[in-house]
């Protein structure tokens, strides 16, 4: 029987230098949610608060609360702790149960010899991570890391210390769920299923491994999809081996591949001679469910490839990194969870890496990939620096992976293991070589103890030891032309037309930053007036040289703002256009290209950063522009070519129509291509000089339809185009929800859009960026739970476009 223990927490703190005591505490739940709660802090995702709440991250902490015990007779009693973040030290009525120092694992411990009858009295007392961290780092030595914090010396996530988008708020507390699980007999310690395809049969090989009680003769049953197996285990045996296999299972398929049919497994394990009832309620009795689908992953290395193949069809990856998306992730529920990978679904996605600076998620977000055909790159949380090799690490690595793989493995959506983020790279191309003097840097965990755990544990997934990663450990990580490759000289240091010289075979990370939606930053932003200047805008931009970037990049493609409106929609502009450009130009590659996983899906808190969605869950422009790109069916102009893209199940057939057109929508040349593209395939369609150049590059563009579908492109950087002052007429109607508003171009009208949070933070558009030919119309439909007045909904600077009049 498991019992919950999150009730009548009380927080303290054990420092002489900080006067806190009693403060009602939230389990699961962490230090700094609790002073919030209690008043005793302000919100650190507002202003610059975070700046006054490092001393919390420095503090040692007690969390204690009291339960009444009764001997039901329970042959074992064990606390089970889901998360402790991170050094930990637990006692049960005075006695010290165990210490722990990793944030990313789970803990049995047993206890029955330790509770007493009535009143029992539970203290888990954290430790600074400061100290911990800067200890074990005096300890082993210094490594090299991307950022001036000890993350790399303390099992806990990486971006508590803060990042290049995400604050500094060290947190300690019981993250995940704890409680009392008492038990007779045997349970079952841990359950592992091996889900494979023969051809059209699916096996699920399952493997329980059992606790023993006691040493009688025991029984272990599965059950998957009407097939059972039984296995019995003889007194002093802790391991049944189950198969069943089940004719013609339907397949589990990645988003825009088929469906995503689960099916649920039962295990069971229960004495010799008791039968197989309902788990837990009979005396001996333990029971697993969880769900499985069918299919089969692998990785296709062929030449420098990395594809993945789903069910033995090649899978082009339209993805986001996904970080933690809170600081404190216990406030991460179910619900916005479901919220979030929706917008990844809603962006046409089909897979969402969990990068290695934050966590193994919890159980919710890998059930709702399953269900939603999200597949999952989950990273090993290793990212951006050299990691010690010595204990306690190697231990607690082990643990941790131990842990997660078997808990995730059942998991459809989870296709592969990643060793970490860019420490390979940094191994060889930042320097640490010359800085670590031999010292040790992970690659023992990459190359050696992780894959060994996979190959053991799960084998029917792809382990990768990291990325970027070029397929084997002499060769240039970062290399274009092998394995998967990071982009980040763009952003940094290149215009975004530099992703044209690129021809990854997998783009598994590259971004550009735009700030997030103004509702949010004015959320954040409260005691001064938002100016792109302004200490507090400037405090929600972690980046380098953040804001200078955003600036620089706008190079010639977009006019100077004049002001904070024009800064916030041309920034935000400008980070949709550049990923537009990288997004179509590599999946214009395929199929020598056969993914694209951007920086990032999501924020932890209101920051200028290279999300798709903000801190407060609102879609970006970005948003909207990745799902343009991100379609099943999509045309690009590259180079002197329209190239169609395919990535829907059937053939794409048709007429191709592109004109050159005068920007007032006179056609100056046109012509019309027979086409037929093949399922999940791309062809180019090469133009005559008559469509592909233009007699006045600031006065033409050349249009590009099929099917319903359409693009534009222009002959010149929008500073040297000559617009014309955008003219249209626009009309409102009260709508259930909401506000329906059309608008008819009778000019050229570029990248139109709406931004009704500057009305109502609770509304939002359907539709964002468009580029209207004269004549044309659009209709957006703005949903909001109150009215928006018209007058200002059709204005600026909720109405923006390029080529608006100007004062």
């Amino acid at each position: 029987m498991y019992r919950p223990l999150h009730d009548g927490w009380i927080l303290t703190a054990v420092s002489d230098d900080v006067d806190i005591a009693g403060v009602p505490a939230t389990v699961p739940g962490c230090v700094h949610t609790d002073l919030l709660a209690a008043g005793l802090i302000d919100d650190p995702y507002l202003d610059d608060n975070e700046n006054r709440l490092t001393w919390i991250g420095r503090a040692t902490w007690a969390y204690e609360t009291t339960f009444t015990w009764a001997d039901d007779g329970a042959e074992r009693a064990d606390l089970v702790c889901d998360g402790l973040d991170t050094v930990a030290a637990v006692l049960l009525n005075g006695t010290e149960v165990a210490a722990t120092a990793n944030m990313h694992r789970s803990y049995r411990f047993p206890v029955r010899e330790l509770l007493r009858e009535g009143e029992n009295t539970l203290r888990v007392v954290f430790g600074s991570p400061y100290d911990y961290a800067e200890r074990r780092r005096a300890e082993v030595g210094d490594r090299p890391g991307a950022y001036d914090e000890p993350y790399q010396f303390i099992r806990k996530m990486a971006c508590n210390f803060g990042w290049d988008w995400g604050p500094t708020l060290v947190t300690s507390g019981i993250w995940r769920p704890v409680g009392l699980h008492a038990w007779s007999g045997a349970r079952l310690a841990s359950v592992r299923p091996l889900v494979t395809m023969e051809g059209p049969g699916g096996r699920v090989e399952v493997r329980a491994a059992v606790e023993r009680a006691t040493d009688a003769p025991l029984v272990v049953t599965a059950e998957v999809a009407g097939v059972r197996a039984e296995a019995r285990l003889a007194p002093g045996e802790h391991e049944a081996v189950l198969v069943l296999a089940v004719p013609e299972p339907d397949m589990w398929w990645p988003r825009g591949h088929g469906d995503q049919p689960l099916y649920p497994l039962t295990v069971r394990v229960a004495p010799e001679g008791t039968g197989q009832g309902a788990g837990e309620a009979l005396p001996g009795h333990d029971e697993w469910t969880g769900t499985v689908g069918f299919r089969s992953v692998r990785l296709d290395l062929t030449d420098g490839a990395f594809t993945i193949v789903v069910n033995d069809v090649p899978v082009f990856v339209r993805g986001a990194n996904w970080i933690p998306d809170d600081c404190f992730p216990a406030r991460v529920t179910r619900e916005r969870l479901e919220e979030r990978l929706g917008q990844a679904c809603g962006a046409n996605m089909n897979l969402v890496r969990v990068w290695g600076g934050g966590l193994y998620e919890s159980d919710d977000f890998y059930d709702l990939c399953d269900r939603l055909g999200l597949m999952v790159w989950q990273d090993f949380p290793f990212a951006c620096a050299a990691y010690p090799e010595e204990e306690p690490f190697a231990s607690e690595v082990e643990a941790e992976a131990r842990d997660n793989v078997v808990r995730l493995m059942p998991h459809p959506s989870l296709v592969l293991w990643n060793g970490n983020n860019e420490n390979i790279e940094g191994y060889h191309d930042w320097g640490w070589r010359e800085k670590l003097g031999g010292r040790t840097w992970g690659a023992g965990f990459y190359f050696d103890l992780l894959p060994r755990v996979v190959a053991e544990l799960d084998p029917t997934r792809p382990y990768w030891p990291g990325s970027p990663y070029s397929g084997a450990p002499d060769l240039p990580p970062n290399d274009p032309a092998r394995g998967t490759v990071h982009i980040w000289d763009v952003w940094n240091r290149e215009d975004y037309l530099r992703y044209g010289a690129y021809h990854p075979r997998f783009a598994a990370e590259f971004g550009f930053q735009g700030p997030p939606a103004y509702a949010t930053l004015r959320r954040a932003v409260r005691d001064e007036p938002l100016t792109p200047g302004s200490p507090g805008v400037a405090h929600h931009q972690k980046a380098l040289d953040g804001m200078e970037k955003l600036l620089r990049g706008l190079g010639d493609h977009l006019p100077r703002p004049s002001g904070m409106d024009d800064w916030h929609y041309l920034t935000q502009l400008n980070q949709a256009r550049a990923l537009t450009f990288a997004l179509e130009r590599f999946r214009a590659q395929a199929p020598r290209c056969m993914g694209t996983v951007l920086w990032q899906l999501n924020d932890c808190w209101p920051v200028i950063s290279w999300s798709a969605v903000d801190g407060d869950g609102r879609r970006k422009p970005l948003w909207y522009a990745v799902r343009r790109a991100y379609a099943d069916r999509l045309i690009t102009f590259q180079g002197d070519a329209v190239v169609l893209v395919n990535d829907g199940g059937s053939e794409w057939a048709g007429e191709l129509a592109v004109a050159r057109l005068a920007l007032s929508g006179e056609p100056l040349a046109e012509e019309t291509f027979p086409v037929a593209v093949p399922a999940r395939g791309a062809v180019p369609v090469p133009l005559p000089a008559a469509l592909a150049a233009a007699g006045d590059p600031a006065k033409e563009l050349v249009t590009a339809a099929l099917g319903g579908l359409s693009a534009v492109r222009f002959f010149a950087e929008d500073t040297e185009v000559a617009f014309p002052e955008a003219q249209m007429d626009v009309a409102t109607e009260p709508v259930p929800g909401g506000t329906r508003v059309t608008v008819t171009a009778r000019t050229l009208v570029r990248d139109l859009a709406l931004f009704p949070d500057r009305l109502d933070p609770r509304a939002e558009v359907d539709d964002m960026l468009v580029t209207l030919p004269p004549g044309a119309t659009a209709t957006f439909h703005v949903t909001s739970p109150a009215p928006l007045d018209p007058a200002a909904l059709t204005s600026h600077p909720v109405l923006r476009c390029v080529n608006e009049a100007r004062g």
